[in-house]
């Protein structure tokens, strides 16, 4: 594990199975990505990511973990737990996109009409946001960012390899196809 005094490439925290993921969890390739629903980067990063995840298809693994920057996003903790509590029914990743989808409105937007139209039983998300679990997962992945060397959002780690490339499509995919010694 580096020092503070050693800055370190790589991603000390492997991917477990309480990580966010989409793709097989055997892929040759995964993506580890430290964002902030409030982070207009992350934002920006959203198309990006299904890109590539579309160019890799089943040779990608791709995992979010929560690095919610409070002290310039006030909002990106409230939407991190919407996110978990929406996970306890099953819909991670609809929340995820809908708090992407919504990001200028997170200091307006009900965060329950936002898992109404998503499905979500109300009574359960309202409960599941509440409960201190949600926030023990997002701190936990925080500190993981921090303790990886993390300091902005959108970080990326392709195969525990901090990539520090232009954040596009093309650049993702190749530095992810060269790390794993895969063709296209």
């Amino acid at each position: 594990m580096a020092t503070s005094s050693e800055p370190s490439n790589l991603l000390d925290d492997p991917v477990l199975p309480r990580d966010h993921a989409l793709g097989p969890a055997d892929a040759p390739i995964t993506i580890v990505e430290y964002g902030d629903y409030e982070c207009p980067n992350c934002l920006n990063f959203v198309p990006v990511i299904k890109e590539v995840r579309k160019e890799l298809g089943d040779r990608l693994r791709f995992v979010f973990r929560h690095f919610p920057q409070s002290s310039i996003h006030p909002h990106a903790s409230a939407a991190a737990e919407a996110a978990e509590a929406a996970a306890d029914q099953g819909k991670f990743w609809e929340m995820h996109q809908a708090l992407f989808d919504h990001q200028k409105e997170l200091a307006d937007i009900d965060l329950s009409h936002l898992a109404l139209t998503l499905g979500l039983e109300i009574y359960k998300f309202e409960s599941s946001r509440s409960q201190d679990k949600h926030r023990r997962r997002i701190k936990e992945d925080f500190e993981s960012g921090v303790r990886n060397g993390v300091k902005r959002t959108p970080t990326l780690f392709i195969n525990g390899r901090r990539f520090d490339g232009k954040i596009e499509a093309g650049a993702i995919v190749a530095a992810a196809l060269a790390g794993s010694n895969l063709n296209r």
